[in-house]
């Protein structure tokens, strides 16, 4: 079922107020790809900065975690294990010859809390690992469990590998018909680990509205159109404090008010699931909104000046009473969402009059970091675009992005997620900076990466390639030189 739409006023909250919001959003230059507020249940704002699209799902990063806390709940509520259950217990296979003190007091709650015990992070240690179960439990529990906050990924994922312990199912399939389902979820994509358990704190992809409804069911104490999704008894515990995060996160205000069972507790008796460039949930129990957004920030601390904002521009201004709609106003709204979903898009421009003719040229590369061994240019026909081909030593990655200079090109093509490289939606605008310069700018609109390939043209046999991408935990820019190949075959198929 999709959610309804309504007037903000009808809700205390006057439209000026949420075009004041929005305004300060773009003049602070923070990249919110998409945004929705719901008061009572009703959208009453939203909007997709272009070429970001409603129905496409987008990669939540570490948001992940917060359904996969649910996941538990529901597992608890269901009788299938107890929060108060050793680790160990489910993993008896796994157990490593010598196991740490500490390992065998470490609970499902402790995993939930992140106090699992561990006093470095062993995201990279487990990572490198096929078997993540194995290493997981081989790593030094240096602390008694409960006693020490540490955010830990794998901790979440340990929590999906005790799931699927003890439904025989996936995460996704256990949550399709307990969660998914019942919010009118399709089945998402979530990544997986080298045996293919679901990654559990990260690697899911879901819808902006999905993620709005997930958020009102949260608003609603685990109910969802009169269905009850989860206990509010677990409801309770995942959303108070269970741990103590304020160190960790000096600075950041919003995450240091405590940390629940995978949710960060936040001023004016808020709670919120987050994940990497801004992506969030946040649930506002007394103000009865939920606000679902993604984002492409550099930092993290972007999320906490929205957050500032929000709390400015929305919470400040709300009224115990129905204000009287302004139709000019409204207008006016509908003008700065236009506004908003414009901003940053590539502008076309004219071809140059001696522009380098890319037809049928081809270069090879140097070495470089992506492994991106070849270039090829295959000019269109028939009304079709143009294309560039990337060839890399990994052919598994090669690449055809068809291009025009007048508009956007939609198309599929290889591109890493969170935890692998996966085929998905790419948006492709070409311009001519001069007569000798190139840019291409990539939007892989499933997740916040922006890529922009610079090809400079140095005279008739030559070019120099620079890779820039706008986020990324493991992405590097790198710059290559090429020289004219007309040897080679561009991309067969």
């Amino acid at each position: 079922m999709s959610l309804f739409y309504d007037f903000p006023e009808n809700h205390g909250l006057s439209t000026q107020a949420l075009i004041d919001l929005f305004a300060r959003i773009e003049q602070r230059g923070l990249r919110v790809n998409s945004f929705m507020l719901l008061q009572d249940g009703k959208i009453t704002a939203e909007y997709w900065r272009e070429p970001y699209r409603k129905d496409t799902p987008q990669l939540l990063y570490s948001l992940s975690k917060s359904i996969t806390s649910i996941a538990v709940g529901i597992a608890w509520d269901q009788g299938l294990l107890d929060l108060d259950d050793p680790v160990i217990s489910f993993f008896p296979d796994k157990l490593p010859d010598i196991g740490s003190p500490n390992l065998a007091r470490m609970t499902i709650r402790h995993l939930l809390s992140m106090t699992a015990g561990h006093d470095f992070n062993l995201y990279s240690a487990v990572a490198a690992e096929k078997d993540w179960v194995a290493a997981f439990l081989a790593q030094e529990v240096a602390l008694e469990p409960g006693t020490h906050y540490l955010y830990s990924t794998h901790s979440t994922y340990m929590l999906s590998a005790i799931i699927e312990r003890v439904t025989g199912q996936s995460l996704v399939d256990f949550l399709m018909p307990t969660l998914f389902e019942p919010l009118c979820i399709p089945k998402p994509a979530w990544e997986t680990c080298p045996l293919g358990i679901t990654a559990g704190g990260m690697g899911l992809s879901l819808t902006t509205e999905s993620v709005a409804k997930f958020g009102q069911m949260l608003l609603n104490r685990g109910v969802y159109e009169n269905k009850r999704i989860v206990s509010e008894r677990y409801l309770r515990l995942a959303t108070t404090e269970q741990s103590d995060n304020r160190i960790a996160n000096a600075g950041k205000i919003d995450s240091m008010q405590g940390y629940g069972y995978q949710f960060h507790l936040c001023r004016r008796c808020c709670y919120r699931g987050d994940g990497s460039f801004g992506q969030m949930c946040l649930v506002a129990p007394e103000q009865k909104l939920v606000i679902a957004m993604t984002a492409g920030f550099s930092s993290m601390r972007e999320l906490q000046v929205t957050l500032d904002l929000i709390y400015e521009y929305i919470f400040d201004c709300l009224e115990k009473k129905k204000l009287s709609v302004s139709a000019s106003a409204s207008n006016l709204f509908r003008q700065r969402l236009y506004s908003i979903s414009r901003l940053y898009i590539p502008a076309a421009m004219p071809i140059p009059d001696d522009a380098i003719r890319l037809a049928n040229r081809r270069y090879s590369l140097s070495d470089n970091s992506h492994g991106l061994q070849e270039l090829a240019f295959v000019d269109g026909s028939n009304g079709q675009p143009m294309e560039l081909q990337l060839i890399y030593k990994d052919s598994k990655r090669n690449a055809r992005l068809p291009y025009t200079f007048a508009e956007p090109v939609y198309s599929k093509s290889v591109f890493t997620k969170d935890l692998a490289d996966h085929e998905q939606t790419v948006v492709t605008y070409a311009a001519w900076e001069n007569g000798r310069r190139l840019k291409l700018t990539l939007y892989y609109v499933e997740t916040p990466y922006i890529v922009m390939y610079t090809l400079d043209f140095q005279g008739d046999s030559s070019i120099e390639l620079r890779f820039n991408i706008n986020v990324s935990l493991t992405i590097p820019d790198f710059k290559a030189q090429g020289v004219r190949n007309t040897h080679s075959n561009p991309i067969s198929g």
